[in-house]
């Protein structure tokens, strides 16, 4: 008998009957990561680690231990979550040769449910960007059609899941860096309530939008995952106290029918995808059809929203990167004798990519005298009537929709000489990490151009069940292939 792969349910239940379950099926996943290398989704694999964790578990299977609720899963790790004991970069170069001296809290979390770590993939720089083509390491590919990126800031774990190369992957999501790569990739990917896991051992892009997500090809994959990494820490002020529970077997069944809201501007707006539009608003019929109440809100605040976003998080990110110096760890010019401000001027301007660069700049310019109150006090007001009006409208629905990307996955290089055109491209995926709201990218079309695309849904804070609930029931209606060409 084989090993079933397809989730994380029928793996385990594959595995009573293979007592070498878990080391095969971590073999599995290191030949398909050889085959796939031209894909750069990992910086680095876990070989002989893995192998002997997977040994470990098999042992302790076959002398009659309970098995982890992540018996044997084999996850990816975005190259900005801590793993004692092994290389973390950020996909940049001022950390080179720096090691984790922690454990993340997820991914301690994720051992002691007895995951497999089996590498840390590639993102864009420090997680500022959309497509994965700023690592120092070079861009990721999408394996659907590698001359189009995977999406960003986390493609790597995109592409971990999508090529299967682990069963999971966790990424992070300041303004979309989880959604809008499994759009583009065509898998699932949930930002989860801010607050919701712990980001202790995350390494810090803007603290109050980061937030650990979680990739898969399945939703009780994803929630599963999410039950075992959430929850309170000490070492994390700003994470819940509190524990939703969740309800026992089949938890992801949901119930509706769903009272449903989605932005008229949203779907109005120039820069969407005519093709996409067309989709998604025959898409809001047929669940109107299928007994779901569904209604079209005025929402005048969604120009606000992109211009609002970048000036809040490059401010945190001017802040938060400031301890990146090269003094203590990471990367140092090779000139001997620096005068200590050289020395900084030096160290920063050679390990630093462009684009970390021009957000650090930029972020340091409104936070600046004369400056502050005209753009960083304007942002901090428009993140307030964005949350009052959130609140408003899940006083009246339970779900909010929105296309999860204005477009498909674009050609590499496409929008790399346009940082302003790139950066409107969040529209749809910022407004949840600005209100704090849990958001998930669930694949379910096919665009003519032979990309895949979905829809993004969101409900209040901390309601991930009636998100995960809804999602479940969304990948009911999936109708793609996957062709092999793409143009």
């Amino acid at each position: 008998m084989e090993l079933t792969l397809a989730s994380i349910s029928d793996y385990h239940a594959s595995l009573y009957d293979q007592p070498n379950g878990c080391w095969m099926a971590v073999s599995h996943y290191l030949s398909r990561i050889r085959e796939n290398e031209h894909l750069n989704a990992f910086l680095e694999v876990f070989e002989v680690e893995a192998l002997e964790q997977a040994r470990a578990l098999d042992e302790k299977r076959r002398a009659g231990a309970e098995m982890g609720r992540l018996h044997g899963v084999v996850v990816a790790l975005k190259d900005v979550i801590s793993y004692k004991g092994h290389a973390l970069s950020a996909a940049s170069k001022i950390l080179d040769g720096f090691t984790s001296v922690y454990h993340a809290t997820a991914v301690e979390r994720l051992l002691a449910e007895e995951a497999i770590i089996i590498g840390r993939t590639n993102c864009d720089e420090f997680a500022m960007g959309s497509t994965n083509e700023n690592s120092a390491f070079g861009r990721v590919l999408n394996a659907r059609c590698p001359s189009r990126v995977p999406g960003g800031s986390s493609g790597g774990s995109a592409v971990a899941v999508q090529a299967g190369l682990s069963m999971v992957s966790l990424g992070s999501d300041t303004g979309g860096s989880v959604r809008q790569p499994a759009d583009f990739c065509g898998i699932i990917g949930l930002k989860p309530t801010y607050g919701r896991i712990s980001r202790y051992g995350l390494i810090a892009y803007a603290s109050s939008f980061d937030q650990i997500g979680v990739f898969g090809r399945n939703v009780p994959d994803v929630g599963l995952v999410l039950q075992c990494v959430e929850g309170a820490d000490d070492y994390d002020s700003t994470v819940s106290r509190t524990r939703p529970e969740w309800p026992a077997a089949k938890w992801y069944e949901g119930k509706g029918p769903y009272r449903i809201a989605y932005f008229k501007e949203a779907f109005d707006h120039p820069g969407l995808d005519p093709e996409i539009k067309e989709v998604l608003e025959g898409f809001v019929k047929r669940l109107q059809k299928d007994g779901h109440s569904v209604e079209a809100i005025d929402f005048d605040l969604l120009d606000y929203i992109v211009p609002a976003y970048y000036i809040l998080s490059t401010a945190e990110a001017s802040s938060n990167l400031a301890r990146f110096d090269g003094v203590k760890y990471g990367y140092r010019p090779d000139t001997p004798g620096l005068p200590l401000t050289e020395f900084y001027k030096r160290t920063r301007s050679e390990g630093f990519g462009k684009e970390v660069k021009r957000r650090i700049l930029l972020g340091t310019f409104v936070l600046s005298a004369g400056y502050y109150d005209a753009y960083f006090t304007k942002a901090q007001q428009v993140r307030k009537l964005l949350v009052e009006r959130t609140d408003l409208i899940f006083k009246d629905f339970d779900i909010i929709i929105l296309p999860t990307s204005p477009s498909t996955a674009f050609h590499a290089g496409e929008k790399m000489d346009d940082p302003i055109a790139m950066y409107l491209a969040d529209i749809y995926t910022v407004y949840a990490n600005l209100t704090g709201i849990p958001g998930i990218s669930v694949p379910l079309f096919t665009h003519s151009n032979g990309m895949p695309f979905g829809i993004q849904a969101m409900t209040n804070r901390f309601k991930e069940l009636t998100l995960l609930q809804f999602s479940h029931l969304l990948m009911q209606y999936k109708s793609y292939e996957n062709p092999t060409l793409c143009d």
